[in-house]
């Protein structure tokens, strides 16, 4: 059973973004998977409701309850844990035992890195990370390579304590799916299949991680 946390302690940096449109990838793929969403806010959850009626329902399980972890199906293939905003690495450390892997997203802006880098510090005292027995990854979230300011963001993300596993460009297609319970992963426009491919490495990073 692959785990996959996608944490920040920066708000608005597209977590949920990232873990719903990783959970439809998955189940667009055959993989039972669940949705965990640990967000007071429920965005998660409410993505996995306008999903259910689909032939690739996502499981919510509401993991802001304690106790959360023993509600995942034995047969489930993947977990995707979509934490809330503020989290801190010693939030994360009860449950850092029973992940595959950790991706953080970080904004291609001064601010959001400055935001990002005490955070990315404290995760790398973590004992099992600090051994180097879970991986942390950064995606570059909502990037706009065509400008100077992204790709100078993007030089200074690659030098932040851990690996930069994918660039996600900026696109309203995010938005508009979610709000059906969808993800770029359930259309094939040509548009759409460009930024499909934006995942390729995040995907294979965490193909290593299973």
């Amino acid at each position: 059973m692959l785990k996959v946390m996608v944490a920040s302690s920066k708000g608005g940096c597209g977590k949920s973004t990232i873990a719903t449109t990783l959970a439809a990838y998955y189940a667009l793929k055959g993989k039972a998977t669940v949705l965990a969403d640990a967000d007071r806010q429920g965005s998660s959850s409410r993505w996995c409701a306008r999903r259910a009626e689909l032939d690739t329902a996502v499981l919510p399980v509401d993991a802001t309850r304690k106790g959360w972890q023993q509600r995942i199906p034995s047969d489930a293939d993947r977990v995707v844990i979509d934490t809330p905003a503020g989290v801190r690495a010693s939030d994360i450390a009860a449950s850092i035992d029973e992940l595959s892997a950790i991706v953080v997203p970080v904004l291609p802006s001064t601010i959001d890195l400055d935001a990002t880098t005490a955070f990315l510090e404290e995760l790398a005292e973590l004992p099992r990370i600090k051994r180097g027995k879970l991986p942390v990854g950064l995606v570059a979230n909502r990037t706009k390579p065509w400008t100077n300011a992204s790709q100078h963001a993007i030089d200074q993300i690659r030098e932040l304590p851990f690996p930069l596993v994918a660039t996600l460009r900026d696109t309203q297609a995010y938005v508009l799916m979610a709000g059906l319970g969808k993800s770029i992963f359930d259309y094939h426009s040509e548009i759409v299949r460009s930024h499909q491919a934006d995942w390729d490495k995040l995907v294979r990073w965490l193909n290593k991680a299973a």
